[in-house]
């Protein structure tokens, strides 16, 4: 049999296949157009639709408009005056930057443009036709703006034209898309409407965003909204939005996310959200989600896609996990009179329909798998918690401080600055070279063994103040939380090594007094052979206050000169140390830690500094440090701590089961 002839494709044939991926259907049209009209600063988009948009479909806008001169190649592919070089898809702002758009629209339809700019007397009429203007430009009144007409839109492409929905479906799919773009978009008026009809959907000019969420979802979506927002300078993050608390809930969710103002999706972050939302909402039941997330457009790729609806960025475990922390957070502050009927009295069986999940019941070759082998790590399922009388929920971040017999009793308050009050600011690199050769030690002390099994941990539950239960795979495993929290925050300070926001503390300590404190407790290990308490305390004092430049540039740690203590680093979001360890703390610096040594002096700071923060709740309220352990402490664990080789054998993890081995065991009864 003889090879085929390779031939190159007719360039009308390419085009048809190019728009063909782009134009998908009448909402893809939608879409393109009405970013091109946001590109052009409209504050009022006008849609009409005929036949679902097949027959016709018109969006009309009051942006710049296009220039006379430009008419002739508008509609030819990869024309835009949005791109210069590829270079500036790093940083591209706007939405649209291939040129493909409206060429790819003219390849499968009709499509005239009346456009008038501000300095034009008068508006241009111009009609195209496989993406080369047919006919003659001709002069038309009109108001500043552009009107896109799109006729017929598949008539040329038959089978596409057979695929595609009901009339009804695709203007549903239409409506869709501009309820995406009104709610994100308030500053502009958006209308829609079907030929000859009254307007479906229409929005107010200079609206908000809860008030267009009301006007097109229905009042009692924007009565039931929770405002979320954060930033985060590292991750150079800023997160905007609106979910539905507990209380309401919808049969089919609705989720808007945008990503650098693009209609996007993103199964990770949805799936996140979902998870939470299964613990309130009853099965079946759906939230409304608005996600607005702006990130450094360098850290974005945009063109992975033929319609963009999908992009790619940096950190996506990250910042999947601190949104998620932060929907989570919103609704247990939001929802504290919420009473729960869905969960399960201990031992009572699970609904027939919860045990059907494909995913967990099939292997990857679609096989049924054995049950001594299934995963149980379904968002669903309850959790340790559930089985005991445990109340309360919320982070408290509001750290208290034991009482001396003898002493007026310190109440320190540690805080955090407010999202909206950061200042923005770029990560810092360090070019020290003991910090990087910290960094590789700890690299090559790693063990992948262990951090498999912590990056795919999932919490079960807290046991005590130092003990929880994680699960991975079909083992489960007891883990010591103080040594993990360790390591976790001494890896920290040396990752983020010169990038820590500030603690504040409501009143400056003295760290004389401090001192006196740690010396008085017998743990300290003073006695009077060591020399005047006073004596003591000031030369510790002495030391550090010569030490605060140093600590203040690396750590932002603020001592005074006369020897106040004003803040400490803050090494993890939603996390504060308890200040009944900082007397010790204090003087631990001062003795412990070797100042003269460049390498050592950052090995062991950091090594007091984590042994400081990982004492955590030991004087807080159970239902306090178990939201920390939960939702701060182990999410950073699985994200970001490398386990050294030491943990295998120091007992910090500890294997309780394995289900394959209890199988062996029933066998035998």
């Amino acid at each position: 049999m003889d090879p085929g002839i390779i031939r190159k494709l007719d360039e009308v044939v390419v085009n048809r296949i190019a728009a063909g991926e782009i134009i998908q259907r009448p909402a893809n049209a939608l879409k393109e157009m009405i970013e091109n009209s946001l590109d052009a600063k409209a504050t009022s988009i006008q849609i009409t639709v005929k036949a679902g948009g097949l027959r016709s479909l018109q969006i009309q806008d009051n942006g710049t408009g296009i220039r006379r001169e430009d008419l002739a190649i508008v509609c030819e592919r990869f024309t835009t005056s949005k791109l210069q070089s590829f270079d500036d898809l790093s940083s591209i702002s706007t939405y649209g930057f291939r040129g493909e758009a409206l060429a790819s629209i003219s390849h499968v339809a009709h499509l005239t443009i009346v456009t008038k700019t501000k300095a034009e007397k008068c508006g241009f009429k111009a009609c195209y036709e496989d993406g080369k203007l047919k006919g003659d430009i001709k002069p038309i009144a009109g108001n500043q703006g552009t009107q896109i007409t799109v006729d017929d839109l598949f008539y040329n492409v038959p089978m596409r034209k057979q695929a595609l929905k009901t009339p009804n479906e695709e203007f549903q799919r239409i409506s869709d898309v501009v309820s995406k773009y009104a709610v994100h978009n308030p500053q502009a008026c958006f209308i829609l409407k079907k030929f000859g009809e009254p307007a479906t959907i229409r929005t107010q000019p200079k609206a908000t965003v809860v008030q267009n969420i009301g006007t097109i979802y229905g009042a009692a979506i924007g009565k039931s909204l929770i405002a979320i927002e954060t930033k985060d300078d590292i991750l150079q993050l800023t997160v905007d939005g609106y979910v539905s608390n507990v209380n309401f809930s919808l049969k089919k969710g609705i989720s808007l996310l945008f990503i650098n103002h693009r209609a996007v999706e993103c199964s990770g972050l949805k799936k996140a959200i979902d998870a939470i939302y299964s613990l309130y909402l009853p099965k079946g039941s759906a939230p409304f989600v608005y996600l607005s997330l702006e990130l450094n457009p360098q850290n974005v790729d945009v063109n992975v896609h033929p319609t963009k609806h999908e992009v790619h960025f940096l950190h996506e475990e990250e910042i999947v996990e601190k949104v998620k922390l932060l929907v989570e957070k919103a609704l247990l502050g939001g929802n504290a009179a919420r009473s729960y009927t869905q969960a399960l009295l201990p031992g009572a069986n699970q609904p027939l329909e919860a045990t059907k999940s494909n995913e967990s019941m099939l292997g990857g070759d679609d096989k049924p798998r054995l049950d001594y082998k299934l995963v149980r790590t379904n968002h669903s399922e309850q959790k340790l918690d559930k089985f005991f009388n445990i109340s309360g929920s919320g982070s408290g971040l509001q750290a208290k401080e034991d009482e001396p017999q003898d002493e007026k009793p310190l109440e320190p308050k540690l805080t955090q600055v407010s999202p909206a009050r950061k200042k923005k600011s770029v990560k810092k690199e360090t070019r020290l070279f003991s910090i990087h050769t910290l960094r590789q030690q700890v690299e090559s002390d790693g063990d992948e063994n262990l951090r498999k099994i912590f990056r795919e941990l999932t919490y079960v539950g807290t046991i005590d103040r130092d003990q929880v239960l994680i699960q991975y795979d079909t083992k489960l495993y007891l883990a010591k939380t103080q040594p993990l929290a360790a390591e976790l925050f001494y890896q920290l300070l040396l990752f983020n090594f010169g990038n820590f926001e500030r603690l504040s503390l409501s009143e400056p300590l003295e760290m004389n007094r401090l001192v006196h404190l740690a010396l008085a407790d017998p743990n300290s290990g003073y006695t009077e052979e060591d020399g005047p308490a006073d004596e003591l305390a000031s030369v510790i004092v002495d030391k550090l206050v010569s030490k605060a430049p140093l600590l203040r540039e690396y750590y932002n740690i603020s001592i005074r000169e006369d020897g106040y203590l004003e803040s400490l680093p803050k090494l993890l979001d939603n996390y504060i140390p308890s200040v009944v360890f900082l007397p010790m703390y204090i003087v631990r610096l001062a003795a412990e830690v070797e100042w003269d040594e460049e390498m050592e002096f950052f090995r062991t700071f950091s090594r007091e500094t984590a042994n400081f923060f990982s004492r955590l709740a030991l004087t807080k309220p159970d239902a306090e440090y178990r939201w920390e352990l939960e939702h701060v402490i182990y999410p950073a664990v699985r994200n970001q701590l490398i386990p050294p080789k030491a943990f295998s054998k120091n007992g910090c993890l500890l294997q309780l089961a394995s289900l394959p081995e209890l199988y062996r065991v029933f066998e035998r009864c």
